[in-house]
């Protein structure tokens, strides 16, 4: 029988009504002749009170560990037995599994633990008996048993880590969005669900501020070659992630993603040694991975070294910076807009795109930095949501936009 895994947020699962619906998706897909797995996020989101967070509030600032892990974990167990029940409860054979006990073997890294491997074994011999298992997402164990969660957004890691060792025909995720967007629509008119996406543009997209899958997920699923849905448990469609390129484009750009809240800082040398930045990088990156620093847009020339992190982490780089007595600037309250898209590979004249919209929308460029399918632009943060909303357009990715291009082509 055909596998697929179907992976629930917790936003889908906030009440009865959604878990109803949910179930109803669960069954539909056994209807079909497939056999579902399914992973859950812990219930609701702050301040509900099986929420992640929530339960993270009962111990406060407590440093992370095995036994935050263990607190942390009880969401998800709580959302797979009470969803285990609705099955149940609509003639479905269902068992509830911990991450542990569906195989999902972890490292010791509490809070942000890394998958070591999978070993479905309890999760086959439940489908061969007919029963769906219903796996707690974000959690594993270590070797020796002890319970770990994966990081914000670990549910995601868990339904495609399981997919991958099921080899499983696809990986659905069900959240509250119908899919992939092609820009914030909270910030952008006419932001559209896209419907394809490549494994690459996922991990860039996933990386650069799209919150709708985790990166680490994003990744995994690129490297397995496990195929997967994001859709809105509403609506039930979404986006596709797989190795094809979107074929319906008249644009090379898939997306655009924003990040706010960051910092651009430019070392120049030392006081005493201008002209000799690139001899200076190893030092300085080195000491900001001990501060676990971490940093984002670099470029290393004759002119200096330039990088981007977090606003939060201004202040421990400029000490670092300080006591390697280097002359350095930074330029604060920045946005990381990143254009993402595999039609970019080998087409020119993307970047000049760019930058003339931009410049025409006297929208001034701070930094930039670009892969094979990926360029990335730090703007000023006033400049962000003008940018973001020019940048849409030019690429014609909102309806209304596409539709006025449509119109002027004749179509």
């Amino acid at each position: 029988m055909k596998t697929i895994v179907q992976k629930f947020g917790g936003s889908s699962l906030a009440t009865a009504e959604l878990r109803a619906l949910a179930a109803t998706r669960v069954l539909a897909a056994r209807s079909r002749g497939i056999a579902p797995v399914v992973v859950c996020s812990a219930l609701g989101r702050w301040p509900d009170p099986y929420a992640t967070d929530a339960l993270g509030a009962l111990v406060g600032d407590a440093a992370g560990g095995p036994n935050r892990d263990l607190l942390l974990a009880c969401g998800e167990t709580i959302a797979c037995a009470v969803f285990a029940e609705v099955l149940v409860a609509r003639g479905a054979d269902a068992q509830a599994l911990t991450g542990g006990q569906a195989g999902i073997i972890t490292d010791a890294h509490f809070g942000n633990a890394t998958i070591l491997r999978v070993e479905p074994a309890t999760v086959r011999a439940a489908l061969a008996r007919g029963i769906i298992p219903v796996v707690a997402g974000f959690q594993g164990v270590t070797e020796d048993g002890t319970i770990t969660t994966l990081g914000r957004g670990g549910s995601d890691l868990s339904a495609i880590a399981l997919g991958a060792a099921l080899k499983a025909e696809v990986v659905e995720v069900f959240t509250d969005v119908s899919g992939v967007m092609s820009g914030d629509p909270r910030r952008i008119p006419g932001a559209q669900p896209l419907e394809r996406v490549h494994y690459a543009e996922m991990v860039e997209l996933a990386s650069d501020g799209a919150k709708v899958m985790h990166v680490k997920a994003a990744e995994l699923a690129r490297v397995t070659g496990t195929p997967y849905v994001v859709k809105g448990l509403q609506a039930n469609f979404g986006t596709t992630i797989d190795e094809s390129t979107p074929s319906s484009g008249e644009t090379p750009v898939a997306g655009i993603t924003s990040v706010a809240g960051v910092a651009l800082f430019r070392v120049a040398g030392g006081r005493n040694a201008l002209g000799h930045a690139p001899q200076l990088a190893a030092p300085i990156f080195r000491r900001l991975a001990e501060r676990s620093v971490s940093v984002d847009m670099v470029n290393i020339n004759d002119a200096g070294i330039f990088f981007v992190v977090d606003a939060t982490c201004t202040g421990p780089v400029q000490a670092e910076l300080d006591r390697l007595d280097v002359r350095w600037s930074v330029h604060a309250n920045c946005a990381k807009l990143s254009i993402v898209g595999a039609g970019m590979r080998g087409a020119p004249g993307v970047v000049s795109r760019v930058v003339d919209v931009l410049a025409d929308a006297c929208v001034d460029i701070l930094h930039t930095t670009d892969s094979n399918i990926t360029i990335s632009v730090l703007v000023a943060a006033h400049d962000e949501a003008r940018a973001e909303r020019t940048l849409h357009d030019a690429f014609a990715l909102g309806r209304e936009v596409r539709l006025r291009v449509e119109i002027g082509q004749g179509r």
